[in-house]
């Protein structure tokens, strides 16, 4: 276990008795768990000897001004509030005070701790973590200290979003972001979280939760832009309960780290809720993303809709676990579940895993996977107008990924993720590397539909990302 985080608080607030008592329990829990072992149904196909704990601390003193830090902290599009962590230190935090003219608390977790004690002890890790990261829950709760609280009262609507910035910022460092967000009925509030290094190349280990509660009638969208270096180590966990009529929407973003894996679980506890989970992954050289999922409708009436698409090069790996549970009372539930992986090279794998527990007959659950390598047609096509293969596969992988951006509400936060994307499609394009022995490529896909030629539609004369919307989905 990564060193013990001091009882102060790594933000200087001193701990009350009751957090002190949760993290002594935390830390007992992750001892008594064992670690994953590949043979765990809940860890098939994952690389569980890359995962290293012994080799991190938290609380490193950073090597980047925070001056520099704080200038790379500067999302595209307007927001209301905005917080920056190095290494789990809040270095700044602005627009509370506007917010707390609304009733809207953005605190960090360090100060909510002594100033909101009862929205942390009614929600802070509330909800089960049960897809099999339960050591590394129990890690975070342990020793979370940085992250952000966020409570929208009731009919309080926020025009702009409110974002926090998580950077590692020094070798063999732990962090543990956490963002709370609780939602007040006919609420509404976008948040956005970005986890970055300081160093692409950096390693490190990062370890973070997030937990959505969205009341009657709010709306909560949830974006997380995943940007660790390329040796970093990432646990990322989500946990959201959706009340009557409220509807939330989560997109993660994953494009760094050395092995990533996402747990995310969406619970629906109202009639007339909704929940839509989305996610978009671009992996290279021996990156790993490994995504595990549960839709819950516990009650009648319910939607769910999740959308997850990888985009992978290289010898890069995705794995994908989903399932839909659908309760004995929860007639009338609609959900769709679908994961849809583009192979850039020969060489890159994918594991789909759909899944389908339904204990109620008058219900529409549908679920699937597809994997394919892009269209030799849509390629020459672009070959043919003096693109080289590399960048046209990296063009056509933007039109893929165009039926997820679309589902954002927020055109400006839309174009942030196309412009991570084709950050993250520029790194890629760098000198021609030497050929390793190949090996053979691997997909499986359990209870799946097979793979579709996509159809060549709407082709213009000129090359850009929107004009390749629709190719390949």
């Amino acid at each position: 276990m990564p060193k013990k985080s001091p009882s102060h608080g790594r933000n200087g607030a001193t701990l009350p008795a009751w957090w002190e008592s949760r993290r002594a329990e935390a830390r007992r829990r992750f001892d008594e768990l064992p670690m994953p072992q590949r043979k765990d149904e809940d860890w098939r196909f994952a690389t569980i000897d890359s995962i290293r704990l012994d080799d991190f601390k938290p609380g490193a003193k950073g090597k980047t001004p925070e001056a520099k830090l704080l200038q790379r902290s500067q999302p595209a599009f307007a927001a209301a509030a905005r917080a920056v962590f190095a290494n789990d230190r809040l270095i700044r935090i602005e627009g509370v005070e506007e917010l707390a003219k609304k009733g809207v608390v953005f605190e960090p977790l360090s100060s909510a701790i002594e100033k909101h004690p009862a929205l942390l002890q009614e929600y802070f890790m509330a909800h089960p973590v049960d897809l099999g990261a339960q050591k590394f829950a129990a890690l975070h709760a342990a020793h979370a200290s940085a992250g952000v609280l966020i409570h929208v009262p009731k009919n309080v609507e926020l025009d702009l979003p409110l974002v926090s910035y998580h950077w590692i910022d020094a070798a063999k460092t732990a962090v543990y972001p956490h963002t709370l967000i609780v939602a007040g009925e006919n609420s509404k509030v976008r948040v956005v979280d970005f986890l970055g290094s300081a160093e692409m190349k950096g390693g490190g280990l990062s370890c973070g939760l997030n937990d959505l509660l969205v009341g009657p009638g709010a709306k909560v969208d949830y974006v997380c832009f995943q940007r660790w270096g390329t040796a970093v180590t990432s646990f990322q966990l989500n946990s959201t309960r959706v009340e009557k009529d409220g509807e939330a929407r989560s997109l993660f973003v994953n494009l760094g780290a050395a092995y990533a894996r996402q747990e995310s679980r969406s619970t629906l506890v109202g009639g007339g809720a909704r929940s839509e989970m989305l996610g978009l992954s671009v992996g290279n050289d021996r990156q790993e993303f490994d995504q595990r999922t549960l839709q819950c409708h516990d009650v009648p009436n319910t939607w769910s809709d999740l959308l997850y698409k990888n985009a992978l090069d290289d010898r890069s790996k995705s794995i994908f676990k989903g399932l839909i549970r659908v309760a004995p009372g929860a007639a009338k539930t609609d959900a769709y579940q679908n994961n849809r992986n583009l192979l850039l090279n020969p060489e890159a794998e994918a594991d789909s895993m759909p899944g389908l527990e339904i204990l109620n007959d008058d219900v529409r659950c549908t679920h699937g996977a597809t994997t394919g390598q892009i269209d030799k047609e849509q390629l020459f096509y672009l070959m043919a107008r003096g693109i080289d293969p590399r960048t046209g596969a990296q063009l056509l992988a933007h039109g893929f990924f165009e039926e997820v951006i679309d589902r954002l509400p927020d055109k400006k936060i839309g174009e942030a993720v196309r412009a991570a994307v084709a950050e993250k499609f520029a790194s890629m394009r760098g000198p021609a590397k030497a050929k390793t022995p190949a090996r053979k490529r691997t997909v499986r896909v359990a209870k799946v539909a097979k793979a579709k030629k996509p159809a060549v539609k709407g082709l213009k004369k000129a090359i850009n990302v929107r004009a390749l919307q629709g190719l390949s989905k």
